[in-house]
């Protein structure tokens, strides 16, 4: 009887019942019709019963899960219901989401024929990494008569880990092949050294670089042969991410922190699609979570792992711990990607000499972030003087983050300064721009 619940039905029913027993004390012929109403009342409950209780498994459901949940994303979760019944069911599904989204209104409704397979899904978005666990599957089924239902409980406790975003992977992957056609006409910036790696030898064809002529192929061929070369690949991307305090700032649910890690397994895969090695670091009062620059083929899945335990840890962040690290751990000339956050110029200034001790040997990029607090103070019309103040106070804030940007360029570091929902893009722009201009 556990699983026995009464519908509204039967007590909206119930309701009419003792409404003509009222009238019956004015009419007493409503007597007869409310003793032969509350009769058929309990005769179809007694019958609603024996149709749904009389099926050991009337219903079958089922919760499709992916393999993980990927933060702040939109994850499908599909729940696919058969109706094992001989009749149409109307049936309530209530799913125990992990209590982390805060959903107590869970509600969905189906109307399934007889013998039917009914399949649908729900979105869950995820707003921070680490474990999410599912309770029971409820689904409760009722027969046309609708007095009763039965509940079904199924797939108690399963379990689900949130981890970086990777669902849009294919997406910028593909959003970074039209970039290469948008950066066409990008200048390339002449470089002292070699920079081509031998890929052939090859028969001259008029319009070859006679330099390159191989005459010792040429000697053993009898053909004029050429040397031909492709632009170096596997060059070292490394991405710094300043879990300190000042990461901890959210927007729109995500902390800083998790859009930077979101923007990092982005870029990685950007990375290891054109050839080039990826790497990562994280660093606070130390540096953890290093991991090497490599082009293998599980390098995305082990920078996945990495990112997945990362938390802000609330302190100041050490840069000359930082400065110390690179220069010992990160030994040939690579682009380097620091997210961090600088909200005033004094707050640079602290750490700029770390940063261009750093600049000297690596091809330096500092990721920092618009408040999109200000910006919305900014492109808002004030209507009063309270509006008027909150305005120039924004305005003041965003010349300084101009400040910090042409403080980095003066001394040869580049920046990108970005909204946090434009974080992935804006990054991945960034590392095809300095591969198209040469500059690494």
């Amino acid at each position: 009887m556990k699983n026995l619940y009464i519908n509204n039905r039967f007590f909206y029913t119930l309701i009419g019942v003792g409404i003509l027993y009222v009238l019956a004390f004015f009419f007493p012929f409503f007597i007869y019709i409310a003793h032969t109403v509350l009769l058929l009342c309990f005769l179809a409950a007694m019958v609603d019963y024996l149709l749904l209780f009389n099926q050991k498994e009337g219903v079958l459901a089922q919760r499709i899960l992916p393999e993980k949940l990927s933060n702040g994303d939109e994850n499908p979760i599909k729940i696919d219901i058969k109706n094992n019944y001989r009749f149409k069911i109307n049936t309530k599904i209530i799913d125990e989401i992990p209590f982390q989204f805060q959903k107590r209104d869970f509600l969905i409704q189906k109307e399934i024929d007889a013998g039917r397979n009914t399949y649908f899904q729900y979105i869950l978005e995820p707003k921070e990494r680490g474990e999410y666990n599912f309770g029971s599957l409820n689904v409760y089924a009722a027969s046309p008569i609708g007095f009763i239902s039965k509940r079904f409980n199924f797939q108690k406790d399963a379990s689900l880990a949130a981890y970086p975003s990777f669902i849009h992977l294919r997406k910028y992957e593909l959003m970074a092949l039209q970039s290469e056609f948008l950066l066409g006409g990008i200048k390339k910036i002449r470089k002292l050294g070699h920079t081509m790696e031998f890929e052939q030898i090859k028969e001259y064809v008029p319009g070859d670089d006679i330099r390159t002529i191989n005459w010792k192929a040429t000697s053993k061929t009898n053909r004029l042969m050429v040397n031909q070369f492709q632009d170096e690949r596997s060059q070292r991307i490394f991405m710094l991410i300043d879990t300190g305090r000042t990461m901890k700032m959210p927007f729109k649910e995500l902390s800083l922190l998790d859009y930077s890690i979101n923007a990092t397994m982005a870029l990685s895969h950007i990375i290891l699609k054109k050839g080039d090695r990826a790497g990562m670091m994280t660093f606070s009062k130390k540096t953890e979570n290093k991991i090497a620059a490599e082009n293998k083929s599980g390098q995305l899945k082990k920078i996945s792992e990495s990112l997945y335990n990362i938390k802000t840890n609330f302190f100041e962040s050490d840069f000359n711990r930082l400065y110390q690290d690179v220069k010992y751990s990160i030994n040939q000339r690579s682009l380097i990607l620091l997210f961090t956050n600088f909200e005033t110029l004094d707050g640079l200034n602290r750490q700029l000499k770390y940063l261009r001790g750093i600049a000297k040997n690596h091809l330096l990029v500092v990721v920092f972030f618009k408040n999109s607090e200000l910006q919305t103070l900014i492109h808002k019309n004030p209507e009063s003087t309270q509006e008027i103040y909150d305005e120039i106070i924004a305005e003041k804030f965003e010349f300084e983050k101009k400040l910090i940007i042409q403080e980095l360029r003066k001394y040869g570091i580049y920046t990108v300064y970005t909204l946090p929902e434009n974080l992935n893009i804006d990054v991945i722009n960034k590392y095809l721009e300095i591969k198209a201009r040469g500059i690494l």
